[in-house]
């Protein structure tokens, strides 16, 4: 087997850049061309709006209610520099959101659209279509879907506090990687409140087409909620052992959807 053959065995298994190979001292320009291609499809992940119409329809179609919100953020670049206002909701937000407070529903989902829009509109919705099962089986109450723009994952404790959810579930995407422009994860917190510390969340990521499926990360906040209910915590002292649950149980894609 040659070496090119060895690298390209080596490249079924893994996106990392491997075997790059080199033209005198420098790379070739195959392989820079396409680090400069996967660059600016990270810097356009990070910098193009999010469109909340085809999350809004997606959602509608499940039966879910949603309800926009936004960060105290005013623009892109702001959001950028100002990691501390994403974490807050902007007066009209929480205007928006007395009436439907009080509710206090088992968990409240949000969607932000955090640090890459390609990440929410490709995985936002079927993670949650994939949750739902879950959701109906253990009687669990959810609130609206909140979609927050400019939004940071402790943007989910104000709004969760504001709501009175026992759980948050923030839906949010990555900061995108050079393979990866289009990673979602999901943060969990309970008893949200301002102020929660990240050491008191858990967190499921890479949720996309070449990582963590929508079924498997369902089925691991579903543990992760089950069990942040019981024990009432999360984070730390919460452990994903989710994997030896599923062994003992139908995968998730056998399971009907709601």
């Amino acid at each position: 087997m040659t070496s090119n053959e060895t690298w390209d065995a080596l490249r079924r298994f893994t996106e990392a850049r491997i075997g790059l190979g080199r033209s005198g001292s420098a790379m070739p320009t195959g392989e820079v061309l396409k680090f400069s291609m996967a660059h600016a499809k990270a810097r356009d992940a990070v910098l193009t709006a999010i469109d909340w119409v085809p999350v809004e329809a997606g959602l509608a179609a499940l039966g879910l209610k949603s309800i926009r919100i936004e960060s105290a953020v005013a623009d892109r670049d702001s959001y950028l520099r100002r990691p501390d206002l994403g974490r807050r909701l902007s007066p009209a937000s929480r205007e928006r959101l007395a009436a439907h407070a009080g509710g206090k529903p088992d968990l409240l989902i949000i969607v932000g659209d955090g640090l890459s829009s390609k990440a929410v509109a490709a995985n936002a919705v079927p993670t949650i279509a994939a949750l739902l099962p879950h959701v109906a089986r253990n009687g669990w109450s959810l609130g609206p879907i909140l979609l927050a723009s400019q939004a940071r994952v402790a943007l989910g404790d104000e709004a969760g506090e504001f709501m009175g959810a026992r759980c948050v579930a923030m839906l949010i995407g990555e900061r995108p990687g050079l393979s990866s422009p289009d990673s979602l994860g999901a943060y969990l917190t309970f008893a949200p409140k301002v102020g929660r510390k990240d050491a008191e969340r858990n967190c499921i990521s890479n949720i996309r087409s070449g990582g963590l499926s929508h079924e498997e990360a369902a089925f691991k906040k579903a543990w992760l909620l089950k069990e942040a209910l019981r024990r009432g915590l999360t984070g730390v002292d919460l452990k994903d052992e989710s994997n030896f649950a599923l062994e003992q149980q139908p995968p998730p894609a056998a399971i009907t959807a709601v």
